[in-house]
């Protein structure tokens, strides 16, 4: 089975303080940001896996970087979130199911390998860490049948942290691809996943990686954080 995965990296990720996209950014392994994302996804699924990479800011420098994946460019990177992004590539996914990451999240290689049961079975799910609830992080709570019902940054009362790695099957492609137009150009991904939730009905379940690490990278301090697991 070829699997689809999406890593949104088009924003300009401007509070690291890096010229290059911040997937670019070294580690202390002296791998970038989107190799150690590259070597998992291979890890787990294998070298036929299918890359489709959103870029916008200074996309050449990720283009270069690595040329053997698909790209989608979305022209207005600087004036939308992740939501249009991707959008704009579950359009140029087909019909199955796909995961995708945000381009700024170090994790463990085991992630994916736990996540790949689910996207084996085609079951949408979130990525969570139970771990710390923060408030400036998407947080998230469940349902009685222990779905995700609530998924933002203003959540009262998280149960815990949505990763940043995420996957949507087949059957619900179309449904969060339908809310992910409605929403704002400034919002998350996330609001489109929860409007289809609240609205449709979708089923995702989230998928406890507590015990592992995933840091995603928005300051110098993240950074640190993250090169002391690689």
């Amino acid at each position: 089975m070829t699997v689809q995965i999406v890593i949104l990296a088009a924003g300009m990720g401007s509070r690291l303080g890096r010229s290059l996209p911040k997937p670019l950014t070294a580690l202390a392994d002296g791998r970038s940001i989107m190799q150690q994302q590259h070597d998992n996804i291979h890890a787990a699924f294998g070298a036929q896996a299918r890359i489709t990479t959103v870029v916008g800011y200074r996309a050449e420098t990720i283009v270069d970087a690595f040329p053997r994946v698909d790209y989608v460019y979305n022209d207005r990177y600087d004036q939308t979130n992740t939501s249009k992004s991707l959008l704009r590539a579950l359009a140029k996914t087909g019909r199955g199911g796909v995961l995708w990451m945000n381009g700024d999240v170090v994790f463990d290689p085991l992630v994916l390998r736990r996540a790949a049961r689910l996207v084996a079975d085609d079951r949408s799910f979130v990525t969570v860490d139970t771990a710390k609830v923060s408030d400036e992080e998407v947080k998230y709570t469940v349902d009685a049948e222990g779905f995700i019902h609530e998924l933002s940054k203003v959540v009262v009362g998280g149960i815990g942290e949505a990763v940043g790695i995420n996957y949507i099957a087949s059957r619900d492609k179309k449904t969060l691809q339908r809310h992910l137009q409605r929403v704002g150009d400034q919002d998350y991904f996330e609001r489109g996943l929860e409007l289809a939730i609240a609205e449709d009905g979708l089923r995702v379940e989230p998928l406890d990686i507590s015990d592992l690490y995933a840091v995603e990278v928005d300051f110098a301090e993240d950074l640190e954080r993250a090169n002391l697991f690689v």
